[in-house]
């Protein structure tokens, strides 16, 4: 356990050249989830992948304060001036707050099936308050059974939903399980994060990619996050579910290199 002005530092996985592209995972993933993803991007791109606090290559370090603030610092830490940040689900929480905390190391931004905001409310659609609360307790019983129902619900409506879980549950395996208190610290940032009225401030190009059938960011608040930050590209893919890099990795691939390579010709545009 670490106080809150302790950064300690955090492990990564680096492979590939060029530009910077961070990749953050999501709940009670870890960096492995991007192994078969990650030949599509490395041609072209240096992808740095990285454990978020209590996760993976990052299980020990465990801030005491476990908030979106703290996670935030400490991934800024380690990430290179000028990097494109990815996040996927609450990775993409992790990623937004980047581009506002540090604009100067974020030069853009991608969330994959994420929010801004993803419990549901009045005139805002998102997972059920007491679906997180089911978790919650569930997860103080037996941390595999609710895994296997977190990642039964991101692949819901996938065409390829048995085969997804298949292969995420089988990457989780090559990293150290996650602390305890990252799993319930990570439920509860889900669950009481809200960067609505923040992200409308994200100055950097921002890519935002969807699954229609996606089940935590459902389509209907889609087009709620386009008006809070309309300068944002947003493309939603008709047969992905909540993990779109897993069930359509080629498409998911080519839109993330196309959006990186337009950043490129904007900077030479501007140097």
């Amino acid at each position: 356990m670490l106080d809150d002005n302790t950064i300690a530092p955090l492990n990564s996985l680096t492979e590939g050249t060029g530009k910077a592209l961070v990749l953050l995972h999501g709940w009670g993933m870890n960096s492995a989830v991007f192994t078969e993803f990650l030949p599509l991007l490395t041609a072209e791109l240096r992808v740095i992948r990285i454990c978020l606090p209590g996760f993976g290559q990052n299980a020990v370090s465990v801030p005491d304060n476990y908030s979106l603030a703290t996670l935030t610092d400490w991934v800024a830490s380690v990430i290179p001036d000028g990097a494109v940040v990815a996040g996927w689900s609450l990775g993409g929480l992790v990623a937004q707050q980047l581009a506002l905390d540090y604009a100067n190391k974020v030069a853009g931004v991608i969330t994959l099936a994420s929010s801004p905001c993803f419990v549901s409310g009045p005139g805002w659609r998102g997972i059920e308050p007491q679906v997180l609360q089911g978790f919650q307790t569930q997860l103080a019983r037996n941390y595999e059974k609710t895994l296997d129902r977190f990642l039964a619900i991101q692949a819901m409506g996938s065409p390829s939903a048995k085969q997804d879980v298949k292969v995420i549950r089988g990457h989780l395996r090559d990293l150290p399980a996650p602390a305890e208190q990252a799993l319930v610290a990570g439920l509860n940032l889900l669950e009481q994060t809200d960067l609505r009225q923040a992200i409308g401030r994200i100055t950097q190009p921002t890519l935002r990619l969807y699954g229609r059938l996606d089940s935590l960011v459902p389509t209907c608040s889609i087009d709620r996050i386009h008006e809070l930050q309309p300068a944002a590209d947003t493309v939603v893919l008709s047969r992905a579910a909540h993990a779109p890099f897993i069930s359509h990795p080629q498409q998911t691939a080519e839109i993330m290199l196309s959006f990186v390579k337009n950043l490129d010709k904007i900077d030479r545009r501007c140097s």
